[in-house]
């Protein structure tokens, strides 16, 4: 038998310094949040922004530790995204690249739970990328489509070329044999559960396919589950994570579980799984249904965070093969060099989860470790390619470290276009883990890849499927102008109605009483002698007019051979012309070989000026490359550094915040501080002015809670602060906590007996902010000359509380005056209205505490020493 050509998937180019390359293109969607009130972590901010919030609890534990973080992506989806909006942005593109012979790789990635299996497979009436991407591929190229079994599977990658002959064989081999598994049928009615997929008003297709094409798809279904890989659509009806039992307590183990497959590497060095079943489809719904029926074999469990957590990575390959048309544009160009195979893997990768949340134990455990491993894996990968781009470096990638990596290792070398969906959950929970997703996403983005190449032009002349169906409708319209059969001599047309034969249905008696299987058999039967008959009247027709054909071809035949031997006659003549004619021939063609001559030098010097022109417009094109190369570079280092001054403003403007807060707290302090010792003053000034005629009286306790009121009038400092108890009488200093003793050098040793003893104190003569964020109380000695010439010291002294740009504050609540008296200098004593009553020594103790609403009062309390 003759071997026709064979179809490789096309190798990757060469590396090179003109290659050029395309940013992965890596987009998010933010999955809606299960409840109205549930916590969020995750705010959209932008159509290419996200920005995450570190949750309360976190914040707490953490000491603020978790600040806002701002991720960029290609393009964000919001929650109200649907599937269409998701599928025109991201997978039909690659639909169409697919169409035009180039490759393409969509995977899904995210924590468990956070909707990726949804966002690639979909739901009744929400059909998601996997489905809404067969669909416009079979609108695409339906009417171009191949019969089946003219483009078969080698087995090695690559496709093999059947004739008309050979292909029409298998498809009557598939038949016969009724206890072969055949593909599904596209005229059968879809599976209910995937029936309402997609809407019909929501369906698209591509505009630019090449009529001259023939196409065929073909789909395969694999998971890789702990790193091994296992075909979907193989007869193996084996489950180990759900085994099926014979009723009691016994399994069935009369089927063994499915072999795992390997890698390898074809002649263009692409790998491809070994052995994979690959099934030929021709319409969506049958894709579909291959695919559902792979997915009801994939490997689900239930965790603590998610109900049906995928245990594994699954891939579901589309690949397309097409091959250009023959001159005449009727049958499919048999020229191995001329078939071009492309391929779409929609990968659908396993959440990362933590086993600390899961509680997952014994073969979930074992699951989740591998998941886990695969990811980091892949994570590796994206690192060491962005160090090698970025650095110049040239260090090994570990592909062979994961399946998932050394399966898809070819497009990250220049295989064709990767796109990556991050999908996350915006609820509270997943917030450490979303972070190190987004960390991911955001080193991918700068992982470059090369551009894939367009397909050679094929050197036929375009529309040739065209011209090939205007001439049969002419010539069929002819031949019913003259009663001849609608394409009576197509073997196509035959085999066509030969196939269209109604198929026996089941002719099996099990049941003497069953009355409905004889008479079903006569009626299709009937249905079959009816159309061999009608076949057999066709073809007695058809012999009549071939008939009635001959004999008038015979009548023109001899009419011909008269005038043939009429035409003999003047040929003789004008062969006496011819010969004096070719005298002239030969001297013209001794002039054209002059003018060749001439042309020749001609051609050569334009060879020579077309050969400048290309070295010079390469030359132009390498350093437009090379600029755009710059311009690009020059654009990402603008965007990093217009983020890094948005950050430093960010900083410097919350750190003015709180210095100027800072400095705002002691201006006021200090004008506090000036007031009373203006009110001291104005005292000592009232009073020596009226000593000389009149004797001072002591003021009565009206004119103190006055003074009270007046000092309460100061500027509040911290207005979130409550007010200080008045009923407290005694020092807070003795209390147990942490205390800052602020004892500036400028103060004398005084030496007297009674010093104020403070427990838990750190004493410093500066204050700093190491030691205010250890104590939880703050204490300022200060000294200042009374009105007697006395030295007089104040404590004052307040809380300590945390700002919230990070730093500390200190909230003044209370002073204490200690005074220090001679007995024999003249002293100052206030008496009451009546001069019998005992006189009484000046307070020695006053304690303000500092109001922090217009209508808080402060108290002086007296007490003899």
């Amino acid at each position: 038998m003759q071997r026709f050509g064979k179809g490789k998937t096309p190798r990757r180019p060469k590396k090179g310094s003109s290659v050029e390359k395309d940013p992965v293109g890596v987009y998010c969607r933010i999955r809606p949040p299960g409840a109205e009130d549930e916590e969020c972590c995750i705010e959209m901010i932008s159509s290419t922004t996200i920005q995450l919030h570190a949750p309360d609890g976190l914040k707490a534990n953490r000491n603020g530790e978790y600040k806002e973080t701002q991720y960029s992506f290609k393009k964000v989806f919001g929650i109200n995204t649907t599937q269409m909006e998701l599928f025109e942005d991201v997978a039909k593109p690659l639909v169409e690249d697919l169409i035009h012979c180039k490759n393409g790789l969509l995977f899904t990635y995210g924590v468990t739970g956070s909707g990726k299996t949804f966002t690639m497979t979909g739901s009744p009436g929400e059909g998601g990328l996997l489905p809404r991407s067969l669909d416009m591929l079979f609108n695409s190229i339906s009417p171009f489509q191949a019969k089946r079994f003219v483009f078969k599977p080698d087995d090695k990658n690559g496709m093999e070329i059947q004739s008309q002959v050979d292909a029409l064989l298998e498809r009557q081999k598939r038949d016969s044999q009724q206890s072969m598994p055949k593909t599904p049928s596209s005229r059968q009615k879809p599976d209910p559960e995937f029936a309402d997929m997609i809407n019909t008003e929501e369906a698209c297709k591509c505009d630019n396919v090449d009529e001259d094409c023939c196409y065929s798809v073909f789909v395969s279904y694999i998971e890789i589950y702990n790193n091994y890989i296992y075909d979907l659509l193989e007869d193996a009806p084996f489950d180990p994570i759900k085994p099926k039992w014979l009723g009691g307590s016994t399994p069935i183990r009369n089927n063994e579980p499915p072999q795992s497959k390997i890698l390898r590497e074809d002649q263009n060095h692409n790998m491809y799984v070994a052995g994979c079943t690959e099934v030929e489809v021709k319409s969506t719904e049958e894709a579909f249904e291959v695919f559902w029926k792979g997915q009801k074999k994939r490997r689900i469990a239930n965790t603590q965070l998610n109900r049906e957590s995928s245990r594994s990575h699954s891939v579901f390959t589309v690949k397309l093969t097409q091959a250009p048309l023959d001159a005449d544009g009727d049958h499919i160009l048999q020229d191995k060099s001329q078939v071009n195979v492309s391929q779409l893997c929609l990968v659908d990768l396993a959440g990362s989860e933590r086993t600390s949340r899961t509680r997952a134990e014994g073969s979930r455990l074992r699951e989740a470790g591998n998941i886990n491993q695969s990811l980091m894996t892949l994570r590796t990968c994206m690192e060491v390619l962005r160090e090698n781009q970025m650095y110049g470096t040239n260090r090994m990638v570990p592909y062979r470290d994961s399946k998932i990596t050394h399966l898809f290792k070819n497009y990250f070398d220049g295989e064709g276009k990767v796109r990556m969906i991050v999908c996350v959950n915006p609820k509270a929970d997943d917030y450490e883990e979303t972070m190190l997703v987004m960390r991911f996403a955001e080193m991918t983005q700068e992982v470059e890849v090369a551009r894939p190449v367009d397909r050679p032009i094929c050197g036929l002349t375009p529309g040739r499927r065209h011209r090939n169906q205007a001439f049969k409708e002419e010539l069929s319209r002819r031949l019913e102008e003259r009663g001849g059969p609608y394409n009576a001599d197509d073997p196509v047309l035959i085999s066509e109605l030969i196939e269209s034969l109604p198929a026996l249905p089941t002719c099996e008696l099990v049941d003497p009483a069953d009355d409905q299987t004889l008479p079903r058999l006569i009626e299709v039967l009937e249905r079959r002698r009816r159309i061999r008959q009608m076949m057999t009247e066709q073809f007695n027709k058809t012999a009549n007019t071939l008939k009635s054909m001959l004999q008038q071809y015979d009548s023109q035949l001899n009419a011909k051979d008269t005038f043939l031997h009429d035409q003999r006659n003047k040929l003789s003549d004008k062969d006496k012309m011819i010969q004096n004619q070719q005298s002239e021939i030969e001297r013209l063609e001794k002039k054209s070989k002059t003018l060749e001559y001439k042309i020749d030098i001609l051609q050569k010097t334009t060879d020579m000026y077309e050969q400048d022109k290309r070295s010079l417009q390469q030359e132009l094109e390498t350093r437009e490359q090379r600029l755009q190369k710059e311009l690009s570079e020059r654009k990402r280092m603008e965007q990093r550094m217009q983020g890094m001054v948005t950050d430093t403003r960010l900083k410097w403007e919350k750190e003015c915040e709180r210095r100027v807060n800072a400095k705002q707290l002691e201006m006021q302090n200090k004008l506090w501080a000036k007031d009373e010792k203006l009110k001291q003053l104005k005292a000592i000034v009232t009073e020596s002015s009226s000593g000389a005629t009149e004797r001072p009286e002591r003021p009565s306790r009206e004119r103190d809670r006055n003074v009270a009121q007046m000092r309460s009038a100061s500027p509040t400092l911290i207005p979130t602060v409550p007010p200080v108890h008045p009923r407290q009488r005694r020092s807070r200093s003795a209390g147990g906590e942490k205390w800052v003793d602020h004892n500036p050098p400028s103060n004398l040793d005084l030496g007297t007996v009674m010093q104020p003893i403070i427990p838990n104190a750190i004493k410093v003569s500066t204050p700093s902010e190491k030691a205010l964020s250890k104590s939880q109380k703050y204490v300022l000695r200060h000294q200042e000359l009374a009105s007697d010439g006395e030295i007089e010291t104040k404590l004052i002294k307040g809380n300590v509380f945390q700002t919230k740009g990070g730093g500390q504050a200190v909230q003044f609540t209370d002073i204490e005056t200690l005074k220090q008296e001679c007995p024999t200098a003249p002293s100052r004593k206030r008496r009451s209205g009546s001069e019998d009553r005992p006189t009484q020594l000046e307070d020695i103790e006053n304690r303000a505490p500092v109001a922090n609403t217009a209508s808080g009062h402060g108290y002086q309390k007296r007490r003899k020493p």
